[in-house]
């Protein structure tokens, strides 16, 4: 018998009566991607309040790479929970606070002393990071890139690249953001990465001074924008060209990070050196708390009590950030990445092979973009990613759709997933992939 389970439609009459009273009380902003209601999760699956079992591709959008509810992470935040829930870690602080940092600075890829501070979400570590970068530069200007995605907070907002729905009618942004192409292979081909540079340097001609640049922030894998690696050989010029003109390199990991790409942080498979990396989402298994980690001589640039907040770097997320690295070290995770990254793209290359729908099957281990596309020129076709959801979903199996179009469907399954769940899912994902391109010119 298969992990899937449906008792009912989807959705059921017990998630559609919960629908009906969001709908009375919860601002129309807060809209749902999927129908059903959720009544627990274990590991790669979740179940419905109508009784219905779905493998979930989602993962809470990468916050679950040791899954949902792992047993280890749900005791730490009971045991943290029972001693304290809160007291501001800077009015009276507390140790899981300083051994969480102390466990996760040996894992960030920068050598020489570090040092890191905590925060609630992956918008407030890159708003973090840029203010750190500002003062520890005395400068005023960030680069960002085409298709990015840092957040909705307002410096977060205005270096997102998307309009809608994340910047229509909250203008005006923040200024001094200035963006640049990003080397997406697909798109930019063969040559993505000598594009993407010239356009750098044009903008370093034309639009921003590079002595008035405090950073440039990169997501080494783009999560929103559609699960693009940079292309190689782009970053390690970045960092040159940082190290030329004194500025300061973020790496947001938020989506990225944890084992998603099959080494702890993606930018190890890129073999450079950020200056910050931010940090989120899967950092502690569900529970909010994300982080900036970097060189000591930027980080300490911020003075006593400049950056903060009452919930910062709260107790449930210190406890449960602890217990997701012992979980990734011992039940070897990031290997179990690999091994899952390679089972999936094996699966849809030989799709892509046998349907002109697939533009393209890209990313880093587990973190595998599906792009969609209408013809022969790589045309978006968004209509068919959203068909691709809606035949899984019925089937059993929650899909998450990324993109500036809307038109690549991302892989975001917990990494302890069974090799019999993973084949499941994947026959699922193959079969709507081929419901949804039906009468598609081949």
């Amino acid at each position: 018998m298969g992990a899937i389970v449906l008792r009912t439609e989807v959705p059921g009459p017990r998630s559609r009566a919960l629908t009906a009273r969001k709908e009375q009380s919860v601002a129309r902003a807060k809209d749902l991607w999927m129908p059903m209601w959720v009544e627990r999760g274990d590991g790669a699956l979740l179940t419905d309040v109508d009784g219905n079992t779905f493998i979930d591709f989602a993962g809470g959008i990468g916050c679950l790479n040791i899954g949902h509810s792992h047993p280890r992470v749900t005791a730490a935040v009971k045991a943290a929970a029972d001693r304290f829930l809160h007291t501001d870690f800077t009015v009276v602080p507390y140790e899981s606070y300083v051994e969480l940092a102390e466990r996760l600075l040996p894992l960030i890829p920068i050598s020489g002393p570090k040092r890191a501070a905590f925060f609630n979400s992956g918008a407030e570590a890159v708003e973090n990071a840029i203010k750190i970068a500002k003062v520890a530069t005395g400068r005023p200007a960030v680069i960002a890139y085409e298709s990015a995605f840092h957040g909705r907070t307002h410096m977060a907002m205005s270096l997102t690249s998307k309009v809608h729905p994340y910047k229509a009618g909250f203008g005006p942004f923040a200024p001094e953001v200035y963006r640049v192409a990003f080397p997406n292979a697909y798109r930019l081909g063969p040559d993505a990465t000598a594009i993407a540079l010239r356009d750098l340097a044009t903008a370093l001609k034309t639009r921003v001074a590079p002595e008035s640049v405090a950073a440039i922030i990169i997501e080494p894998v783009q999560g929103e924008g559609g699960f693009v690696p940079a292309a190689p050989g782009y970053l390690s010029a970045l960092r040159e060209l940082c190290d030329e003109h004194g500025i300061v390199l973020i790496a947001d990991e938020v989506q990225s990070g944890y084992g998603r790409t099959g080494k702890m942080f993606a930018i190890e498979h890129f073999g450079v050196e950020p200056d910050l990396v931010c940090v989120a989402k899967s950092i502690a298994g569900g529970v909010p708390i994300s982080g900036v980690a970097g060189r000591a001589a930027i980080m300490d640039a911020a003075a006593e009590s400049t950056i903060g907040g009452t919930y910062v770097g709260n107790p449930l997320g210190c406890a449960a950030g602890i217990a997701v690295l012992d979980v990734l070290r011992d039940e070897r995770l990031l290997e179990r990445g690999i091994e899952i990254g390679t089972a999936i793209r094996r699966r849809l290359e030989r799709v892509q092979s046998e349907n002109a729908a697939v533009g393209d099957v890209r990313g880093l281990g587990p973190m595998i973009g599906i792009e969609l596309v209408a013809d022969a020129a790589g045309t978006p076709a968004p209509e068919i990613a959203n068909a691709v959801v809606a035949h899984a979903l019925a089937a059993g199996l929650i899909l998450l759709k990324a993109g500036t179009y809307g038109n690549v469907i991302r892989t975001l399954v917990p990494l302890v997933i069974s090799d019999e769940h993973l084949a499941e899912a994947l026959d699922v994902l193959e079969g709507a992939i081929a419901a949804a391109t039906i009468g598609v010119p081949a």
